[in-house]
């Protein structure tokens, strides 16, 4: 296989860019006088060849600025087609006029250039101030199940989960939801000789958000003192349930002689209630009242 045909397979094998994540010791730093340090022990990918900076630190100097104008440098890593090499090394800016273009040819000949830093070098300055800009190289999005996923992720791992239809991203302490669509979920009505569902009481999850639409509930047979609480007949899917804090809500008392607000609590996982919908502040809800409520939303 020629080197010309080994880039075309292998540069979708791998990203452009450093391996490691920006949590990582960053890889240029400002060296004596004008130049800059790469250092030890890092490792990229440019075009699907393999770059190593080796045991010791890599300096590279760069030219003096002899305008008044401060000049921008791009500190990079370069593929060069004439050898099939990949080095680290310096794209010289114009004074004044900010960092200058890399070059990415794609095609059998010329270089492909990937950053690593800035590199600003004042007018007569003897030193140089870096800001770093490393590219890195990505993660994959990989079929799995919502239990097989990768027991060891690395950050920015993403992945889509065949059974749940989600797409999850690890963002090196949890996985996350990317994308979710649950479609419409009808709430489970439970037996409740005091209420009478008005109608299905439906939610959705787009994402790491729920919205949940009640159907309505009205009061049947007996009075609820303003003092008591009440459960209405509806329950929350554990898939949907607030994480950790409670969820207040405001609802519509309404009746032939009651027109007042009340207030609701959706409780989290990790509590009895959980999923359950109380009502706990409210007027004295009579026979024949019915209690409405806008949508409501909260994150999973």
């Amino acid at each position: 296989m020629s080197d010309i045909e080994y880039e075309r397979l292998s540069a979708r094998f791998s990203d452009d860019g450093v391996y490691g994540d920006p949590g990582d010791t960053q890889v240029v730093t400002p060296g004596t006088g004008l130049s800059v340090n790469v250092r030890a022990d890092v490792a990229a990918s440019v075009r699907g060849h393999g770059w190593y900076s080796g045991g010791t630190t890599t300096n590279v100097p760069l030219p003096a600025n002899v305008a008044s104008q401060p000049r921008v440098d791009w500190i990079v890593l370069r593929l060069d087609r004439d050898d099939w090499t990949v080095r680290a090394d310096k794209v010289v800016g114009t004074p004044g006029a900010g960092p200058p273009s890399l070059t990415q040819e794609t095609g059998d000949t010329g270089v492909y250039e990937v950053p690593l830093a800035q590199a600003r070098v004042l007018g007569g300055a003897s030193s140089v101030t870096v800001t770093r800009a490393e590219l890195y190289v990505g993660t994959r999005c990989r079929p799995c199940t919502s239990t097989t996923r990768n027991p060891n992720p690395r950050i920015g791992e993403q992945c889509f989960e065949t059974d749940t239809r989600r797409i999850m991203l690890w963002d090196g302490a949890a996985w996350r939801i990317v994308y979710q669509d649950s479609g419409e979920v009808v709430l489970q009505k439970l037996t409740n000789p005091n209420w009478t569902n008005l109608g299905d009481s439906v939610l959705e999850q787009r994402g790491g958000a729920v919205w949940l639409r009640t159907g309505g509930w009205r009061r049947f047979r007996t009075t609820l003192p303003a003092s008591s609480e009440s459960q209405l007949p509806v329950v929350i899917p554990s898939d949907y349930v607030p994480h950790t804090r409670y969820q207040y809500w405001d609802f519509y008392v309404t009746g032939e002689t009651t027109a007042s607000m009340a207030h609701a609590t959706i409780y989290p996982r990790g509590n009895a209630r959980a999923g359950q919908i109380w009502l706990s502040q409210h007027v004295d809800i009579g026979s024949g009242d019915e209690v409405k409520a806008a949508t409501m939303t909260w994150t999973v």
